[in-house]
């Protein structure tokens, strides 16, 4: 298998997996237990799986003076990624905020392309573009959602954050195995999460889970959304780079979009249809890469623009 081949299946499998979040989060939230806790649990039993895995492969734990400066400041923009979105749902609904999220590949793009000079081509504009305009489309809001400015500085916060983690893991100078990076990140991302929780007021304090249903729920959380996904996503960034990874992501919200119609029989509108297409086709673009040309590009775009227009007329 290529490398190209490898870290485009991989950043497929990262964001089809992250975008499973709600099948845990979501029981969780209903049960009374708090964000905190939620992540805390995420975190530290993904800590264990990965932990025992290391034991069982016999792969040594040791890392250098320098790797723990890196690991530790992974682990910090992760939780602090992680912690700045699940704050903004107290200013707005979770939906805004997590469209808003995806913000991340375009500041990626720009950072690659003014700290790394690497070349933003056409191909990558058009895919953050049609990526951004199908995640849009995605979101199902309510009459009268308003931004709250506090909420949407969180949010941005989380999306710099998520978009700094994936450029230093691209970048930084780390030669240790996907298994050991994602274990000390999530560990170190865990304890960060501790010292948050006691700093804070009672709100923030970790709680116990009590049933065999809530540890069955984190355990969904700690497997999919958290270990696999990123164990997948440091592959990809090390095959295809930063950019197409981030870009990659739009997966996420579109994977959220099916369980819903799939496991909570929520509806599949025309608007939600438009959206998961425009996502598919930036997904093909930046799977084809090079192979395109700007009159293969404009024929998908105008087929694609036939598409939704004869679907709005149908409809209408």
């Amino acid at each position: 298998m290529n490398s190209k081949l490898k870290g485009t299946l991989c950043s497929i499998g990262a964001a089809v997996s992250y975008g499973l979040n709600p099948l845990g989060a979501l029981p969780l939230y209903s049960q009374g237990i708090n964000t905190n806790t939620v992540l805390f649990f995420r975190y530290g039993l993904a800590v264990v799986l990965l932990a025992l895995f290391m034991l069982f492969k016999r792969q040594s734990f040791a890392i250098t003076k320098k790797e723990t400066s890196i690991l530790v400041a992974l682990g910090i923009l992760f939780a602090m990624s992680s912690l700045t979105l699940f704050l903004s749902f107290h200013y707005m609904g979770a939906g805004i905020a997590c469209t808003l999220l995806f913000v991340y590949p375009v500041m990626v793009a720009v950072m690659m392309t003014v700290f790394f000079k690497e070349k933003l081509t056409i191909i990558t504009i058009l895919s953050i573009i049609l990526a951004l305009s199908g995640i849009a489309l995605l979101y199902k809001g309510n009459d009268g959602d308003v931004l709250n400015i506090t909420g949407v500085i969180l949010v941005m916060i989380s999306s710099l954050t998520y978009a700094i983690y994936i450029i230093v893991v691209n970048k930084s100078p780390l030669r240790i195995s996907s298994v050991k990076l994602t274990f000390y990140v999530l560990l170190f991302g865990v304890i960060s999460l501790i010292i948050y929780s006691l700093a804070g007021d009672q709100n923030n304090y970790i709680q116990m889970l009590t049933t065999p249903e809530m540890w069955f729920y984190a355990l969904i959380l700690a497997l999919f959304p958290t270990v696999i996904s990123l164990l997948l996503m440091v592959v990809a960034v090390h095959e295809i780079g930063s950019t197409p990874t981030a870009i990659m992501g739009a997966l996420e919200p579109l994977t959220a979009v099916v369980i819903g119609v799939v496991m909570f029989g929520e509806q599949l509108t025309l608007r939600m249809a438009t959206g998961v297409l425009m996502i598919l086709v930036a997904v093909l673009f930046i799977i084809a890469g090079k192979s395109l040309t700007v009159n293969k590009i404009t024929t998908v775009i105008g087929r694609l623009g036939h598409v939704v227009v004869k679907h709005w007329r149908w409809r209408l």
